[in-house]
């Protein structure tokens, strides 16, 4: 995985940790503020009775002229007689509680004031009000939330990228290393082949050639998996047009010398004239590692059948053992997993294909007994597939 996305997964990761161990803090912050605005409100509610009983007692109801009952934008009021009847109100919000005191309802505050008898325009009761609004206390509480996530988003950055910092080197030098060998095993296995064919072309057949020339296929299938899996990240594959039916028994013809250690038969069932768009290079990792696969858990003398058929929209490549079958077909396609470890192999092969198919859009289908064998069948839709 890029080291920039490594750090930016496990950043959030450890963000959203930290998120949720907040809750149950925040969920208490939040209950807290909101009883110390209730409070808050309680006393602002006070103070507009108060406002409200000064008007009134500074009313002189001799002179000639009317009271101008105290109005608030964001309070509502009104009198109300012993029964808890309206004699002015500006509230039209039910109550649902008529006892002295401070009350809160659905959302709606109010304060009930009771007052002297016959001594504000025959009222018994002051009720003021209004709306609760908790908006202040979630927005103050998303931005100490966000500020906090933000903060620890970076920290979480800048800290992994600190602790990465030995491991990219590390890295650095053992991507060098592989490098550096894989030109250093190119070499010799071209020498060791171009010479093996010089020899048969001047010399009768030689088993051990043979073999050594198998082996050397074998190595070379290994060679372009870890080739492949140090280049994929830096270059494009481009897509071509390619005869799928003649590539295909290409590849067999290429593996018949390694299935030949094992008296192993590859029966090839192939349409002529398929044609599909994709990448040589992609095309030969999927080819070659299902039937280095298929060769490597195949029984001695066993046959395998490389089918590849078509339709007016798709075709099939399928490959099919009757070998040792798939014991946890789940994980084989996890890097660096083997079965059997005896077999060899470093355990990229289905990764690498599993990773060209998904981003292709080909789809994979397996079958497979433990014991019995296994069929891995590629279905290739339009755009990959473009018939004959």
């Amino acid at each position: 995985m890029n080291d920039n996305r490594y750090a930016l997964k496990n950043a959030f990761i450890y963000t959203m940790l930290v998120a949720v161990l907040l809750l149950v803090p925040t969920y208490l912050y939040v209950t807290y503020m909101k009883y110390v605005y209730e409070i808050q409100y309680e006393f602002k509610l006070k103070h507009q009775s108060h406002l409200i009983l000064r008007a009134m007692e500074e009313f002189d109801p001799k002179e000639k002229r009317a009271f101008d009952y105290p109005r608030f934008r964001s309070f509502q009021s009104g009198l109300y007689d012993e029964h808890f009847k309206p004699v002015f109100t500006l509230i039209h919000t039910p109550l649902e509680t008529q006892e002295s005191g401070y009350h809160v309802q659905n959302g709606y505050a109010y304060l009930i004031v009771a007052l002297p008898e016959e001594r504000y325009f025959q009222a018994s009761y002051l009720v003021v009000g209004g709306e609760l609004s908790y908006a202040r206390i979630y927005q103050d509480v998303v931005i100490i939330l966000l500020s906090i996530a933000a903060l620890i988003f970076i920290l979480s950055l800048f800290f992994l990228d600190r602790f990465a910092l030995p491991f990219q080197r590390i890295n650095k030098r053992l991507d060098q290393f592989i490098k550096d060998s894989m030109h250093e095993i190119n070499t010799p296995l071209s020498i060791i082949n171009v010479n093996i064919d010089l020899y048969h072309r001047a010399n009768p057949q030689n088993k051990y050639l043979q073999r050594i020339k198998a082996a050397t296929k074998t190595l070379a299938t290994l060679y372009n998996d870890m080739d492949y899996l140090i280049k994929n990240e830096r270059l494009a594959f481009e897509y071509e047009r390619i005869e799928l039916s003649h590539y295909l028994q290409d590849r067999i013809d290429y593996f018949s010398e390694v299935a030949a250690l094992k008296n192993i038969t590859i029966l090839p069932h192939i349409e002529d004239g398929i044609f599909i768009l994709f990448n040589p290079t992609q095309l030969q990792r999927i080819i070659d590692n299902n039937l280095s696969n298929a060769i490597k858990y195949s029984h001695e003398e066993g046959k395998i059948e490389v089918i590849l058929e078509h339709s007016e929209e798709k075709c099939v490549m399928r490959f099919q053992d009757d070998g040792v079958g798939i014991e946890d077909v789940n994980r084989i396609f996890e890097r660096y997993y083997r079965e059997n470890r005896d077999k060899g192999g470093f355990g990229i092969g289905l990764n690498i294909v599993k990773s060209i198919i998904d981003k292709a859009g080909i789809e994979l289908k397996i079958d497979s007994v433990y014991g019995k064998g296994s069929t891995f069948s590629y279905t290739f839709y339009p755009p990959v597939f473009i018939g004959e």
